[in-house]
């Protein structure tokens, strides 16, 4: 999938020639780029391109989608998601339709110029205000969820993907909880999803003053989860564990100081769970220092990116030290990935 127009070149997964809805690299090389086709989609309205001239199409097309809806920012008027429905040709036979989707919901993450950059970093704030699910945008893209899998499936989620890059991960990883607390639970894609915290491994170098701060933290976030939720501590942990049936894919790389503390957070509940302070950690996991500290101070807040489970994974390949290129949606569709697969279960 390499082509050029006006010296424009745009590349993906075109090794692909055929798709193995049951292969989970084809699987997430079709969600990241149709992720991906969503900047382009966007990027085609700021420079004015439209059809034959849209360098967005071969995103979806070339795996047999059609555009169903594209979602756009109240705000600012920029494209941030799209809606996909998938047109297989009649000639590819059941067998190797099995597990496909039929619409895919996509979110792209921020894009760096000046027609959408500012709003998409406003909402790049929200996220470590833990604020972001009071915005336009977010309740635009649950509600489009909600309308696709009420409307088109029948209210059965089986047959929808959410998928999300960096921004879009935390505003899909919002819908999906939402329709989750519902009882639908929508196979997700999250890449680069964000993880608001403090970046202990580029300030700290002793792993045993790390671990020792990581302790206190848990602690500390269960103390003030108990002490400011003692009211609705009962249903607090009930909504929390409602969810853990609900297992989206998160893909992260230990170099994207975004993303990677997903791998400590999962961690950390082992780590103490071996110590004896499991109870304590069933707390402190869906507790976020910052939220609950809003939460205070009268300011509604939602740490979104706690979740109860997920199958993680994590790029292991090697690579350049460079946050950026970690967090490119490119490396998801690459060939000779090698990824590190964890099931991480809630079982408190």
């Amino acid at each position: 999938m390499t082509f050029e127009k006006d010296k424009f070149y745009v590349s993906g997964p075109s090794h692909l020639t055929y798709v193995d809805w049951n292969h989970a690299y084809h699987r997430k090389s079709v969600a990241a780029s149709l992720v991906n086709g969503v900047y382009v989609l966007e990027k085609d309205r700021q420079n004015q391109r439209k059809f034959p001239d849209s360098l967005a199409f071969p995103w979806w097309t070339f795996f047999h989608f059609r555009l169903h809806r594209t979602l756009v920012d109240d705000v600012d008027n920029s494209i941030f998601g799209a809606i996909y429905e998938y047109k297989p040709p009649t000639s590819i036979g059941n067998k190797t339709l099995h597990r496909s989707p039929r619409y895919v919901i996509a979110f792209r993450g921020t894009i760096t110029k000046l027609d959408s950059c500012l709003r998409d970093i406003e909402l790049d704030l929200k996220i470590f205000l833990h604020t972001l699910h009071l915005t336009s945008r977010a309740k635009i893209a649950t509600e489009a969820v909600r309308k696709t899998v009420l409307d088109r499936v029948g209210g059965n989620g089986s047959n929808i993907w959410l998928a999300g890059h960096s921004l879009g991960s935390s505003i899909a990883l919002h819908a999906g909880k939402t329709m989750a607390k519902s009882g639908i639970f929508i196979e997700s894609f999250l890449f680069n999803p964000p993880f608001p915290s403090a970046p202990l491994d580029q300030i700290i170098d002793s792993e045993e003053m790390k671990q020792e701060i990581r302790f206190f933290g848990s602690v500390l976030r269960a103390g003030l989860g108990i002490a400011m939720n003692s009211d609705k501590k009962s249903s607090s942990y009930d909504s929390f564990s409602s969810l853990s049936a609900w297992m989206p894919s998160l893909f992260v790389n230990r170099s994207d100081y975004i993303c990677s503390k997903y791998v400590e957070y999962f961690e950390r509940r082992i780590k103490m769970e071996e110590i004896g302070a499991g109870s304590i950690e069933k707390i402190a996991t869906q507790n976020s220092l910052s939220s609950l500290m809003m939460s205070a101070f009268g300011k509604e807040s939602e740490p979104l990116h706690l979740i109860p489970s997920a199958i993680l994974s994590v790029n292991l390949s090697p690579h350049e030290k460079n946050c950026i290129k970690a967090h490119g949606i490119d490396q998801w569709w690459k060939p000779n990935l090698h990824l590190e697969f964890k099931l991480q279960e809630y079982k408190y």
